[in-house]
């Protein structure tokens, strides 16, 4: 992104504006991580059956939407890490879900690339499409490895993954092509997880050195003209400042301790965050879980591409096929 300015604040208003367009709402559904309640081996194959009696096919298939996504994807990805090697550069600390993503980013690239060869533009066509849910428009096959990730945090081992679709194909078998499509489609569905996740980090990250910009004002400010704190209150009042965990956290974390003078602004912020129904102590402490839960996806999901590239999907296939099933009980031993 290009930026024709020189102020510290107007480039990281840009930024955040920026990741917050990549991170709008898409005609799917809002871009947040795929996180629902975690379910135990036996509740995931009880969500499999009922998975599979909710879902209802499209008579006629709607275009690939896939490719296009993972191209997206791909490109918040990339400027998230350029994000991120731009604020080490700069000497700022970088959480620990942002260093899994940035040590293991050459996995991603990895996998981005197996993604888009084993997805020839069509390919996606030939697969049954669903007519509701949130996944409407899309292969089933996508929806189904979407709740297996949701309801795993990312986490994805044989073990859970064959009988997950083992217990949908109690209800619905799936197609040759579809269970031939799981490793795509989940790592596809993985790449999406950890771009909605680097899109909420960048954000956080923005917000956090903006943060930071302005209490380095206000300090700067008390030491050369201690009468003008108000006016520099009022400034980043009139910015319109994102109260959110990432920024009420950092800008805390700067400022509290150094003195009456600077207890000032802390006390604005407190009366703006009260008269919403929260303070600065709940949403710090809800910034603190958030950081513990974005590294567990990204570890997950980091785990889980590694996976992906380890497995034998032929034996997968064929354990899980009802064709294969079918012909193995020749009794002639033809097949």
């Amino acid at each position: 992104m290009k930026v024709k300015t020189n102020s510290a604040f107007d480039i990281l208003s840009l930024l955040r504006l920026s990741f917050q367009v990549s991170n709008a709402f898409r005609n799917y559904k809002k871009q947040e991580p795929y996180r629902s309640e975690l379910f135990s081996l036996d509740q995931m194959n009880q969500h499999g059956e009922a998975l599979a009696r909710s879902h209802k096919l499209m008579k006629r298939n709607t275009s690939d939407q896939l490719l296009n996504r993972l191209d997206e994807n791909e490109k918040t990805l990339l400027d998230v890490r350029k994000l991120l090697v731009e604020s080490i550069r700069l000497g700022k600390s970088i959480t620990p879900a942002e260093e899994w993503l940035l040590d293991n980013f050459y996995l991603i690239e990895e996998q981005v690339i197996i993604a888009r060869k084993h997805l020839p533009k069509g390919y996606s066509e030939d697969l049954p499409y669903l007519s509701n849910g949130i996944s409407v428009g899309m292969p089933r096959v996508y929806d189904i490895v979407l709740e297996i990730i949701s309801h795993s945090d990312g986490r994805v081992d044989i073990k859970g993954l064959t009988s997950f679709i083992a217990s949908y194909q109690k209800n619905t078998l799936l197609t040759l092509g579809e269970l031939w499509a799981i490793p795509i489609m989940l790592r596809l569905a993985v790449i999406e997880n950890l771009r909605r996740i680097s899109g909420s980090l960048a954000l956080d990250m923005i917000d956090q050195n903006l943060a930071e910009y302005w209490a380095d004002k206000m300090i700067d400010t008390v030491e050369k003209e201690p009468g003008d704190l108000i006016l520099t209150i009022a400034d980043m009042a009139r910015s319109k400042p994102v109260m959110e965990g990432s920024f009420v956290a950092a800008f805390t974390r700067k400022l509290q301790g150094r003195g009456p003078t600077l207890a000032l602004p802390l006390s604005w912020m407190e009366q703006q965050l009260t008269g919403v129904g929260s303070s600065s102590s709940d949403l710090v402490m809800q910034e603190n879980h958030k950081q513990a839960a974005d590294q567990v996806s990204v570890r997950n999901s980091i785990v889980t591409l590694r996976f992906l590239g380890t497995m034998d999907w032929q034996e997968f296939v064929e354990t899980l096929s009802g064709v294969e099933q079918v012909l193995r009980q020749d009794r002639f031993g033809t097949y």
